[in-house]
């Protein structure tokens, strides 16, 4: 497979989000804004790259009996070493996005990549497919907390676009609203995915 063709499943054809429908715990979570979805999924993209690319070039070393927990404790690593750049660098986006940076170790997305990609891929594709897939559910939850920021609160990225006069519709901003966005955007993808099939 060609690493053009590897990007673009990222992206499109697996995103993870709108097409796999994985990763749905931060996605409807965290991303009441989309500074928040925009940070939790660069903070997930960096360890995927990092552990896909990690678990390929060990891939021929580990043993398949232990090969699960060995792609755990790679992830886990990363995902530490994201936790504390994150508190070091960045304490407000640390402290809203809260546990679940940890919970990145738990993710579907990852061990679901290292499981079906860069356990049996090369280096450069499982980066190439790490990056697609860490990119495509940024995209995706950076779109969702727009989207619910922009209906919820009248602003994007903390930016007021309305002014006072703007009546927010509160329930954007409220779990339930995370599904309603999700749910409109998934039809919103499929739609354009059908298009362009």
């Amino acid at each position: 497979m060609s690493l053009a063709k590897i990007f673009k499943n990222g992206l499109i054809d697996e995103n993870p989000t709108f097409v796999q429908v994985i990763g749905m715990c931060p996605t409807l979570a965290v991303t009441t804004s989309a500074v928040n979805g925009l940070g939790m999924g660069l903070s997930t993209a960096v360890v995927l790259l990092c552990a896909n690319v990690f678990i390929s070039l060990i891939r021929n070393v580990v043993p398949d009996k232990i090969r699960i927990p060995a792609f755990v404790v790679v992830i886990a690593t990363f995902t530490t070493i994201v936790g504390m750049l994150l508190k070091a660098y960045v304490p407000a986006l640390d402290a809203a996005l809260g546990l679940y940076i940890p919970l990145i170790v738990v993710n579907c997305i990852l061990l679901a990549r290292a499981e079906s990609f860069a356990s049996k891929n090369g280096v450069v594709a499982s980066a190439v497919d790490g990056i697609s897939m860490g990119l495509g559910f940024s995209l995706a939850l950076t779109v969702l907390g727009t989207v619910r920021e922009l209906l919820g609160n009248g602003s994007i990225f903390g930016w007021s676009l309305f002014g006072a006069s703007f009546q927010p519709i509160l329930i954007f901003v409220l779990p339930p609203g995370a599904f309603l966005t999700l749910g409109f955007l998934f039809a919103g993808f499929n739609k354009l995915k059908g298009k362009k099939a």
